[in-house]
């Protein structure tokens, strides 16, 4: 009977051992992400946006831990955050700026068994992949709205920096105002800062001085709605709901919702299934869109741009559809094609009727 006691309490361990093990197994299957921030986490805008995705996957079973740095300059600042967070076992890191690219390239190269996720870049790697969304769709239809609600045809722009990104998004929102209003303008302006509040409401504030009375912006803070609301003038913010910056002239905010695209992201690499490339979804996944539209605004304004954002997901209107001259009165964009990937991401020239002052 002591044998058999014995024995069977040699089965327990056991048992309880491997259950142990498997335990262990399983927690050391769980990923740890790390995110590198060019703004604040509290600007209300583009880095916000991401850190909201962060704390989605930050509810995942599969998910160790999160960890982020926020404010990093885009030097190589940026390579020293990536490489520390590599070295500190993150499994996934997210560089969530367009100048982290070259960086986010050269410090995956020592890390292949990592996957590096790069936003609103193009290069690519076997473990490093480029990511955005066609946020030019989103904005499009805000273009729409900013096209019927001036009054003088003549928008104002707040943008960070004068590379590809900023000149497509910039170019869509035109072409969606002049699309419902041919004698429309618009004046842009580069604050050559993805994130200074004091500047962008200078800016903002000198085109509302030069006759523009209507604002929108690719600025991460709200502060060209803050000063928009304060001068009266009718806005359009990006990346968040910007409506409680400015709750009277807000028209609209065109959104990030990077939830369920980081939430993708990390099961497949946890299931082993990632391939690296470049990913660019859609208004239709959800990761762009078009935030609540202010009462002011006309019933028949929000149902046209309801009814063009159908047309998008159908594929019945394209964005950078010819003909379209540049600023310079060149054909750009012949009648009949469309502006491909590889043209829309190396774009550098503006469309006819954008008058930019690079200051």
């Amino acid at each position: 009977m002591k044998r058999l006691t014995c024995l069977i309490l040699i089965v327990v361990v056991a048992i309880l051992m491997l259950a142990c093990g498997a335990e262990k197994k399983a927690d050391n299957n769980k990923l740890k992400v790390g995110f590198v921030y060019v703004g604040p986490i509290g600007d209300g805008g583009w880095t916000y946006a991401h850190n909201e995705g962060r704390l989605a996957i930050e509810k995942m079973d599969i998910v160790e831990k999160t960890i982020f740095s926020e404010s990093v300059a885009e030097s190589a600042d940026a390579e020293s955050t990536i490489r520390k967070m590599a070295n500190a076992d993150c499994d996934i890191i997210f560089t969530t700026s367009y100048g982290f690219m070259d960086y986010t390239v050269n410090a995956a190269k020592d890390y292949p068994e990592k996957t590096f996720m790069h936003c609103s870049g193009y290069k690519t790697t076997d473990n490093v992949s480029a990511y955005f969304g066609k946020m030019y769709q989103a904005r499009y239809l805000a273009g729409i709205s900013a096209g019927k609600m001036t009054e003088n045809n003549l928008i104002g722009y707040v943008a960070p920096y004068e590379n590809p990104e900023c000149i497509r998004i910039a170019n869509a929102f035109y072409l969606g105002a002049k699309s419902v209003n041919p004698d429309v303008k618009m004046k842009l302006v580069y604050v050559n800062s993805w994130y200074d509040p004091a500047k962008e409401k200078e800016y903002t504030l000198s085109l509302i001085d030069a006759g523009c009375d209507l604002i929108a912006q690719h600025a991460d803070s709200a502060a060209p709605q803050q000063a928009a609301e304060e001068r009266g003038v009718w806005c359009i913010g990006y990346n968040t709901d910007m409506r409680d910056f400015a709750p009277k002239m807000n028209i609209t905010s065109t959104v990030w919702d990077w939830s369920g695209f980081y939430t993708d992201v990390v099961e497949k690499v946890h299931e082993g299934t990632w391939e690296s490339g470049k990913y660019n979804p859609g208004i239709e996944s959800g990761i762009v869109g078009l935030a609540p539209f202010n009462e002011a605004v006309p019933k028949e304004i929000v149902e046209l741009v309801e009814a063009k954002k159908l047309e998008i997901i159908e594929g019945k209107l394209k964005v950078f559809a010819g003909p379209i001259n540049d600023s310079q009165g060149q054909l750009k964009v012949n009648e009949g094609a469309v502006a491909t990937s590889d043209e829309l991401s190396t774009m550098d020239w503006y469309v006819e009727g954008i008058m930019a002052d690079k200051k």
